[in-house]
Protein backbone atom coordinates (compact mmCIF):
# COMPACT_ATOMS: atom_id res chain seq x y z
CA UNK A 1 0.00 0.00 0.00
CA UNK A 2 1.41 3.46 -0.87
CA UNK A 3 2.18 5.51 2.18
CA UNK A 4 0.09 8.32 0.75
CA UNK A 5 -3.22 6.39 0.88
CA UNK A 6 -5.98 8.34 2.62
CA UNK A 7 -9.69 7.89 3.21
CA UNK A 8 -10.16 11.66 3.41
CA UNK A 9 -8.37 14.63 1.83
CA UNK A 10 -5.25 15.70 3.66
CA UNK A 11 -6.11 18.13 6.43
CA UNK A 12 -4.00 20.46 8.52
CA UNK A 13 -3.96 19.03 12.04
CA UNK A 14 -4.03 21.36 15.03
CA UNK A 15 -3.81 20.74 18.77
CA UNK A 16 -3.12 17.01 18.27
CA UNK A 17 -0.73 15.11 20.48
CA UNK A 18 0.11 11.46 19.83
CA UNK A 19 1.06 9.81 23.08
CA UNK A 20 3.83 7.16 23.09
CA UNK A 21 2.90 3.79 24.56
CA UNK A 22 4.35 3.35 28.01
CA UNK A 23 7.26 0.96 28.20
CA UNK A 24 6.39 0.18 31.82
CA UNK A 25 2.92 -1.24 31.27
CA UNK A 26 1.48 -3.36 28.52
CA UNK A 27 -0.95 -1.35 26.36
CA UNK A 28 -4.58 -2.41 26.18
CA UNK A 29 -7.69 -1.30 24.28
CA UNK A 30 -8.08 1.77 26.52
CA UNK A 31 -4.55 3.03 25.91
CA UNK A 32 -4.74 6.55 24.45
CA UNK A 33 -2.82 6.99 21.21
CA UNK A 34 -4.02 10.51 20.34
CA UNK A 35 -6.04 13.41 21.73
CA UNK A 36 -7.87 15.81 19.44
CA UNK A 37 -8.98 18.97 21.24
CA UNK A 38 -9.25 16.83 24.36
CA UNK A 39 -11.21 13.95 22.75
CA UNK A 40 -9.36 10.66 23.10
CA UNK A 41 -8.59 8.11 20.39
CA UNK A 42 -7.56 4.77 21.86
CA UNK A 43 -5.60 1.76 20.72
CA UNK A 44 -8.92 -0.11 20.70
CA UNK A 45 -10.27 2.31 18.07
CA UNK A 46 -7.23 1.64 15.89
CA UNK A 47 -7.46 -2.15 16.24
CA UNK A 48 -11.22 -2.18 15.59
CA UNK A 49 -10.70 -0.14 12.43
CA UNK A 50 -7.90 -2.41 11.24
CA UNK A 51 -10.02 -5.53 11.74
CA UNK A 52 -12.69 -4.28 9.34
CA UNK A 53 -10.42 -3.07 6.52
CA UNK A 54 -10.61 -4.79 3.11
CA UNK A 55 -7.97 -7.47 2.39
CA UNK A 56 -5.86 -5.22 0.17
CA UNK A 57 -5.23 -2.86 3.10
CA UNK A 58 -4.42 -5.74 5.46
CA UNK A 59 -1.35 -6.52 3.36
CA UNK A 60 0.35 -3.27 4.32
CA UNK A 61 3.26 -3.29 6.76
CA UNK A 62 2.15 -2.82 10.34
CA UNK A 63 3.87 0.53 10.88
CA UNK A 64 2.40 1.95 7.68
CA UNK A 65 -1.07 0.63 8.52
CA UNK A 66 -0.98 1.91 12.09
CA UNK A 67 0.00 5.44 11.04
CA UNK A 68 -2.52 5.35 8.20
CA UNK A 69 -5.44 4.37 10.44
CA UNK A 70 -4.50 6.80 13.22
CA UNK A 71 -4.29 9.65 10.74
CA UNK A 72 -7.76 8.83 9.41
CA UNK A 73 -9.24 8.66 12.92
CA UNK A 74 -7.70 12.03 13.78
CA UNK A 75 -9.08 13.60 10.62
CA UNK A 76 -12.50 12.08 11.26
CA UNK A 77 -12.44 13.40 14.83
CA UNK A 78 -11.57 16.89 13.60
CA UNK A 79 -14.44 16.86 11.14
CA UNK A 80 -16.82 15.27 13.61
CA UNK A 81 -16.15 17.95 16.19
CA UNK A 82 -17.75 20.44 13.83
CA UNK A 83 -21.16 18.83 14.44
CA UNK A 84 -23.33 19.07 17.55
CA UNK A 85 -25.22 15.88 16.74
CA UNK A 86 -26.27 13.47 14.02
CA UNK A 87 -28.80 14.25 11.33
CA UNK A 88 -31.99 12.19 11.31
CA UNK A 89 -30.62 10.09 8.44
CA UNK A 90 -27.34 9.37 10.21
CA UNK A 91 -29.05 8.73 13.55
CA UNK A 92 -31.29 6.14 11.90
CA UNK A 93 -28.31 4.65 10.13
CA UNK A 94 -26.48 4.35 13.45
CA UNK A 95 -29.49 2.57 14.96
CA UNK A 96 -29.54 0.15 12.03
CA UNK A 97 -25.80 -0.52 12.36
CA UNK A 98 -26.13 -1.06 16.11
CA UNK A 99 -28.97 -3.52 15.54
CA UNK A 100 -26.87 -5.31 12.93
CA UNK A 101 -23.81 -5.54 15.18
CA UNK A 102 -25.87 -7.00 18.02
CA UNK A 103 -27.21 -9.60 15.60
CA UNK A 104 -23.71 -10.37 14.37
CA UNK A 105 -22.53 -10.97 17.93
CA UNK A 106 -25.38 -13.42 18.48
CA UNK A 107 -24.59 -15.20 15.22
CA UNK A 108 -20.87 -15.38 16.05
CA UNK A 109 -21.54 -16.82 19.49
CA UNK A 110 -23.97 -19.36 18.06
CA UNK A 111 -21.51 -20.36 15.34
CA UNK A 112 -18.73 -20.84 17.86
CA UNK A 113 -21.00 -23.13 19.86
CA UNK A 114 -22.25 -25.35 17.02
CA UNK A 115 -19.20 -25.61 14.75
CA UNK A 116 -17.06 -28.30 16.33
CA UNK A 117 -14.89 -31.03 14.84
CA UNK A 118 -17.50 -33.54 15.95
CA UNK A 119 -20.31 -31.61 14.27
CA UNK A 120 -18.37 -31.27 11.04
CA UNK A 121 -17.55 -34.99 11.03
CA UNK A 122 -21.19 -35.88 11.67
CA UNK A 123 -22.33 -33.62 8.83
CA UNK A 124 -19.75 -35.20 6.52
CA UNK A 125 -20.85 -38.73 7.46
CA UNK A 126 -24.51 -37.86 6.94
CA UNK A 127 -23.86 -36.43 3.49
CA UNK A 128 -21.41 -39.01 2.16
CA UNK A 129 -22.07 -42.23 4.12
CA UNK A 130 -24.07 -43.67 1.22
CA UNK A 131 -22.17 -41.95 -1.56
CA UNK A 132 -22.36 -44.20 -4.62
CA UNK A 133 -20.32 -42.00 -6.93
CA UNK A 134 -21.12 -40.90 -10.44
CA UNK A 135 -20.10 -42.58 -13.66
CA UNK A 136 -17.05 -41.21 -15.44
CA UNK A 137 -15.69 -42.23 -18.81
CA UNK A 138 -12.24 -42.31 -20.36
CA UNK A 139 -12.58 -42.10 -24.13
CA UNK A 140 -10.60 -41.21 -27.23
CA UNK A 141 -11.87 -40.06 -30.60
CA UNK A 142 -10.88 -39.39 -34.16
CA UNK A 143 -12.49 -36.32 -35.73
CA UNK A 144 -12.78 -35.85 -39.50
CA UNK A 145 -14.87 -33.66 -41.79
CA UNK A 146 -16.93 -36.19 -43.74
CA UNK A 147 -18.83 -39.40 -43.11
CA UNK A 148 -16.91 -41.07 -45.94
CA UNK A 149 -13.59 -40.39 -44.20
CA UNK A 150 -14.98 -41.71 -40.92
CA UNK A 151 -16.24 -44.91 -42.57
CA UNK A 152 -12.88 -45.52 -44.23
CA UNK A 153 -11.06 -45.12 -40.90
CA UNK A 154 -13.59 -47.41 -39.20
CA UNK A 155 -12.76 -50.09 -41.76
CA UNK A 156 -9.07 -49.75 -40.93
CA UNK A 157 -9.82 -50.04 -37.22
CA UNK A 158 -11.96 -53.11 -37.78
CA UNK A 159 -9.01 -54.62 -39.65
CA UNK A 160 -6.78 -54.13 -36.60
CA UNK A 161 -5.24 -50.68 -37.10
CA UNK A 162 -4.09 -48.89 -33.93
CA UNK A 163 -6.62 -46.26 -32.81
CA UNK A 164 -4.06 -43.85 -31.32
CA UNK A 165 -1.84 -44.01 -34.42
CA UNK A 166 -4.75 -43.27 -36.73
CA UNK A 167 -5.86 -40.41 -34.45
CA UNK A 168 -2.42 -38.83 -34.67
CA UNK A 169 -2.43 -39.28 -38.43
CA UNK A 170 -6.05 -38.48 -39.35
CA UNK A 171 -7.83 -36.54 -36.60
CA UNK A 172 -8.45 -32.83 -37.11
CA UNK A 173 -9.35 -32.28 -33.45
CA UNK A 174 -6.99 -30.75 -30.85
CA UNK A 175 -6.64 -34.17 -29.16
CA UNK A 176 -5.21 -35.72 -32.34
CA UNK A 177 -1.52 -35.28 -31.42
CA UNK A 178 -2.18 -37.13 -28.14
CA UNK A 179 -3.77 -40.09 -29.90
CA UNK A 180 -7.29 -38.71 -29.57
CA UNK A 181 -7.29 -39.04 -25.77
CA UNK A 182 -9.97 -36.95 -24.06
CA UNK A 183 -9.24 -38.04 -20.49
CA UNK A 184 -11.92 -38.61 -17.88
CA UNK A 185 -15.28 -36.87 -18.11
CA UNK A 186 -18.73 -37.22 -16.60
CA UNK A 187 -22.23 -36.94 -18.00
CA UNK A 188 -23.11 -33.53 -19.37
CA UNK A 189 -19.54 -32.64 -20.31
CA UNK A 190 -19.80 -33.61 -23.98
CA UNK A 191 -22.29 -32.65 -26.69
CA UNK A 192 -25.38 -34.89 -26.57
CA UNK A 193 -24.64 -36.94 -29.71
CA UNK A 194 -21.10 -37.71 -28.56
CA UNK A 195 -22.22 -38.60 -25.03
CA UNK A 196 -24.96 -40.90 -26.34
CA UNK A 197 -22.38 -42.79 -28.41
CA UNK A 198 -20.07 -43.20 -25.40
CA UNK A 199 -22.87 -44.52 -23.19
CA UNK A 200 -23.66 -47.29 -25.70
CA UNK A 201 -20.08 -48.59 -25.87
CA UNK A 202 -18.47 -51.44 -24.01
CA UNK A 203 -14.91 -51.06 -22.77
CA UNK A 204 -12.53 -51.25 -25.76
CA UNK A 205 -15.33 -50.99 -28.32
CA UNK A 206 -15.18 -48.48 -31.21
CA UNK A 207 -18.33 -46.68 -32.29
CA UNK A 208 -19.76 -46.30 -35.76
CA UNK A 209 -19.32 -42.79 -37.22
CA UNK A 210 -21.08 -40.19 -35.05
CA UNK A 211 -21.99 -36.74 -36.33
CA UNK A 212 -21.87 -33.64 -34.12
CA UNK A 213 -21.59 -29.93 -34.78
CA UNK A 214 -17.81 -30.39 -34.99
CA UNK A 215 -17.79 -33.07 -37.69
CA UNK A 216 -17.71 -36.86 -37.75
CA UNK A 217 -16.26 -38.88 -34.87
CA UNK A 218 -15.09 -42.39 -34.21
CA UNK A 219 -15.07 -43.02 -30.47
CA UNK A 220 -13.40 -45.72 -28.40
CA UNK A 221 -14.27 -46.26 -24.74
CA UNK A 222 -11.03 -46.88 -22.86
CA UNK A 223 -12.39 -47.34 -19.35
CA UNK A 224 -15.12 -46.40 -16.86
CA UNK A 225 -15.08 -45.65 -13.13
CA UNK A 226 -17.12 -44.24 -10.26
CA UNK A 227 -16.18 -40.94 -8.67
CA UNK A 228 -15.07 -41.09 -5.04
CA UNK A 229 -16.46 -39.06 -2.20
CA UNK A 230 -14.41 -35.89 -1.58
CA UNK A 231 -12.18 -35.81 1.48
CA UNK A 232 -13.50 -34.06 4.57
CA UNK A 233 -11.03 -31.18 4.27
CA UNK A 234 -12.10 -30.53 0.68
CA UNK A 235 -15.69 -29.85 1.77
CA UNK A 236 -15.09 -28.57 5.33
CA UNK A 237 -15.94 -24.94 4.49
CA UNK A 238 -19.17 -26.00 2.79
CA UNK A 239 -20.13 -28.20 5.75
CA UNK A 240 -19.34 -25.44 8.25
CA UNK A 241 -21.50 -23.00 6.32
CA UNK A 242 -24.39 -25.46 6.28
CA UNK A 243 -24.07 -26.12 10.02
CA UNK A 244 -24.04 -22.38 10.73
CA UNK A 245 -27.00 -21.61 8.48
CA UNK A 246 -29.12 -24.39 9.94
CA UNK A 247 -28.31 -23.38 13.52
CA UNK A 248 -29.00 -19.69 12.84
CA UNK A 249 -32.30 -20.43 11.11
CA UNK A 250 -33.35 -22.75 13.93
CA UNK A 251 -32.56 -20.03 16.48
CA UNK A 252 -34.46 -17.42 14.46
CA UNK A 253 -37.46 -19.75 14.24
CA UNK A 254 -37.31 -20.37 18.01
CA UNK A 255 -37.06 -16.67 18.84
CA UNK A 256 -39.85 -15.83 16.40
CA UNK A 257 -42.16 -18.31 18.12
CA UNK A 258 -41.36 -16.81 21.52
CA UNK A 259 -41.56 -13.15 20.46
CA UNK A 260 -44.49 -10.82 20.14
CA UNK A 261 -44.06 -9.29 16.69
CA UNK A 262 -46.45 -6.67 15.37
CA UNK A 263 -46.51 -5.26 11.84
CA UNK A 264 -48.95 -2.37 11.71
CA UNK A 265 -50.27 -1.67 8.23
CA UNK A 266 -49.15 1.46 6.44
CA UNK A 267 -52.17 3.73 6.25
CA UNK A 268 -52.52 5.75 3.06
CA UNK A 269 -49.35 4.45 1.42
CA UNK A 270 -47.85 1.34 -0.15
CA UNK A 271 -44.36 -0.19 -0.29
CA UNK A 272 -43.23 2.51 -2.70
CA UNK A 273 -42.98 4.84 0.29
CA UNK A 274 -39.50 3.44 0.93
CA UNK A 275 -38.31 5.70 -1.90
CA UNK A 276 -39.40 8.86 -0.07
CA UNK A 277 -36.05 9.94 1.34
CA UNK A 278 -37.51 13.35 2.15
CA UNK A 279 -39.17 11.73 5.19
CA UNK A 280 -35.79 11.32 6.87
CA UNK A 281 -34.33 14.66 5.89
CA UNK A 282 -33.97 17.42 8.47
Amino acid sequence: MPKGLTFLPSLALAAVMALPLSAESKPDASTVVARVNGDEITLGHVIATASTLPPQYQQAEDDVLFDFILEQLIQQQLLGQQQDGLSKLHALTLENETRSLHAVQTVDALSDAVVTDEAVQAAYDAQFAEFDGEDEYDASHILVETEEEAKAIKTQLDDGADFAELAREKSTGPSGPSGGALGWFGKGRMVPEFEAAVLELEKGQVSDPVQTQFGWHLVVLNDTRKTEAPGLEAVRDELVQTIQQEAIQARIDELTQQAQIERPALEGAGPEILRQTDLIQE
